[in-house]
């Protein structure tokens, strides 16, 4: 038998023991996270449902002021229009815009029309145009100048096909 055979199952012991405690330790953590996480959730939970009656009293208010002048149906018409307006624009307050030159105007600059069409008809505005057509670098160089747009390549697959 070798002299440190002895030590290897007090090192496997204390791994072992040092492993349970890591464990006891980081369960601990996060029981204690998931509280305070559980708690949060339940105010804001909580709040969300206050200003949903809170609108509801509001849409209520501006109705019956609404009846007052108006019949009842018109009243209410009005309110939901109101109310489906501001529900617009909410929406368009929460959508993610896409950083880019002339992205707020719906455009491209070179595509002032066609970029406001494709926008309006749901799709992406084009990309933008480079400064010089392929083949051509600044001040009229060739295609191997520095700062040259290189052509694009035959057979790119996003490029549409035209047959007639």
């Amino acid at each position: 038998m070798k002299p440190l055979d002895h030590l290897e199952h007090l090192d496997k012991h204390l791994v072992d023991e040092l492993a349970q405690v890591a464990r006891e330790t980081v369960r601990d953590e996060l029981r204690e996270q998931t509280r305070r996480q559980r708690r949060k959730a339940a105010l804001y939970a909580a709040s969300g449902a206050l200003a949903l009656y809170a609108g509801a009293a509001l849409a209520l208010a501006v109705g019956l002021a609404l009846a007052l002048g108006l019949p009842d149906w018109a009243a209410a018409l009005i309110t939901a229009v109101i109310l489906g307006a501001a529900a617009y624009v909410l929406r368009g307050m929460a959508r993610p815009t896409r950083p880019g030159p002339g992205h707020a105007a719906g455009t491209v600059p070179g595509h002032e029309g066609a970029g406001q069409a494709a926008a309006a008809a749901g799709g992406l505005p084009y990309p933008p145009v480079p400064p010089a057509p392929p083949g051509v670098g600044p001040a009229g160089g060739t295609a191997g100048a520095p700062g040259a747009v290189p052509p694009p390549p035959a057979e790119a697959p996003d490029v549409p096909r035209h047959k007639a």
